[in-house]
């Protein structure tokens, strides 16, 4: 049994190995084919609730890629980033609804705001892990939602914030009807997953998955866990905001109840879906979470059952996410880096030549 499974193992790893080196040959190609997809989608759509499920798909994909920096790469898990979420969304729809604010400042500010949060969450992190961290972030969570609830006289209660302006670009509104929401959704992806790209191949994501893999030996290795955590934070924080200022514009009203528990649960069952420590991930379990509602109506009483159901078979079977295998791939090296250790080789057997002369 063991010589089977085994043998089933080495061939799934030689199967995914090889459609990665496909995708890596014929990287550009592939690219360049899904830029023309994504742009040219509205039109082969052409109708409006395919096209609002899909910005949406696109704003939860960006709630799981700031998820992701803190649990995919940093290994903390937290329960309550609906918190962020609405941090951002009613900081962004407050100033535009009651200062005229545009949507662009807003959503800074918003960001900004869910960034200075961070920091303060993240200070728990120095101490508590685990279970625990889960707890404190679960509390947060509902702690924000209390706030929101609570203060009236900002937040408007339990009324929520209504008629949220769409952005608007040179005195253009963005919306559905004419596809700006949807391009703005598409260059916020953009942004989000190319800075999320640099933070990971930098020193700092290097820092992160070595937290994850041992905090000790990362300490041992210099590395200063304190501020990693808390800039882990920080980051995840801040792209959850953006992504709720995005998601409030598409529905254009909000209140306590849009940033409860289920939307924490939904943003980790993504990132747990989709496979921790990847990007292409989040986008594949984004798509499959969010459209799998959309075309099961008649179970939606059962929705989160489902879900569950999901999480368990994939835990069993695949617990590394359905892409979750990349995360396990060796670190790719830059191409500087490769071109110095090939000089390396060469230059070696030409010193110890010369250390043995002498």
């Amino acid at each position: 049994m063991d010589r089977k499974s085994d043998k089933t193992v080495k061939k799934q790893k030689t199967g995914l190995h090889e459609l990665e080196l496909f995708v890596m040959k014929n990287q550009k190609i592939l690219l360049l084919v899904l830029a023309l997809l994504l742009l040219a989608l509205p039109y082969i759509l052409n109708n409006q609730y395919l096209l609002t499920v899909t910005v949406k798909i696109g704003a939860y994909a960006m709630l799981a890629l700031g998820l992701n920096i803190l649990t995919g790469y940093t290994g903390l898990v937290s329960l309550g980033h609906a918190g962020f979420v609405a941090i951002g969304a009613y900081t962004a729809s407050l100033l535009s609804v009651k200062a005229g604010m545009g949507f662009f400042p807003a959503t800074i500010l918003g960001m900004v705001t869910a960034g200075l949060v961070g920091v303060l969450l993240g200070l728990p992190t120095l101490r508590v892990t685990g279970t625990y961290l889960s707890i404190i972030t679960l509390g947060f969570g509902e702690i924000v939602k209390m706030i929101a609830m609570n203060w009236a006289p900002v937040t408007n209660g339990t009324l929520g914030v209504k008629n949220i302006p769409k952005p608007s670009v040179f005195g253009i509104n963005l919306t559905i009807a004419n596809h700006g929401l949807y391009y703005l959704m598409l260059f916020l992806v953009f942004l989000t997953t190319l800075f999320c790209i640099a933070v990971i191949r930098s020193k700092t994501g290097r820092a992160f998955q070595a937290i994850r893999a041992d905090e000790m030996a990362s300490t041992m290795m210099g590395i200063n866990i304190t501020s990693y955590k808390i800039l882990a934070f920080v980051i995840s924080a801040c792209i959850c905001a953006l992504g709720g200022s995005l998601y409030s514009t598409l529905i254009g009203y909000i209140d306590p109840n849009t940033f409860n528990f289920d939307v924490s649960t939904m943003i980790l069952s993504i990132v747990i879906l989709g496979g921790m420590g990847t990007i292409r991930g989040m986008f594949v379990g984004s798509a499959i979470l969010i459209a799998f509602p959309e075309v099961s109506r008649f179970l939606m009483e059962y929705r989160f059952v489902l879900y569950g159901v999901i999480l368990v078979v994939m835990m069993r079977f695949r617990p590394q996410g359905i892409l979750g295998w990349k995360s396990t791939l060796p670190y790719q090296l830059t191409k500087k880096v490769q071109e110095n250790i090939e000089k390396m080789d060469k230059d070696a057997p030409l010193k110890l030549w010369q250390d043995t002369k002498g």
